[in-house]
């Protein structure tokens, strides 16, 4: 996963949304703003390079407080991320870094 490649196509505005992100988004209040903002500041903490059919990361930002997680996929060939999901990660099923899952 190429963080300087997706922070590029971020400033181009290369971003689709899916469908599914954006119902998401929708229902647990989190603005498109706030996961661009994650997208260019937060740290990708894990990488899905075999995921089909493209390959994906999971990046985190916590701003005011609050942290994000937000799914991206890249296609280089066409250069296009696409933003698959965003959640708030909660301590239930992450450690309290909202990095590290719990086992």
């Amino acid at each position: 996963m190429n963080k300087e490649f997706i922070v590029e196509k971020v400033n181009q505005k290369r971003i689709r949304w899916q469908r599914h992100a954006l119902q998401r988004m929708m229902e647990r209040g989190i603005p498109r703003s706030e996961v661009t903002q994650t997208l260019l500041e937060g740290q990708l903490i894990e990488e899905y390079p075999n995921d089909h059919p493209l390959p994906s990361g999971l990046f985190l930002n916590i701003s005011d407080g609050i942290p994000l997680h937000v799914v991206v996929a890249i296609d280089i060939e066409a250069e296009w991320c696409y933003i698959i999901t965003a959640y708030r990660p909660d301590s239930e099923h992450f450690e309290q870094d909202f990095k590290t899952r719990k086992s």
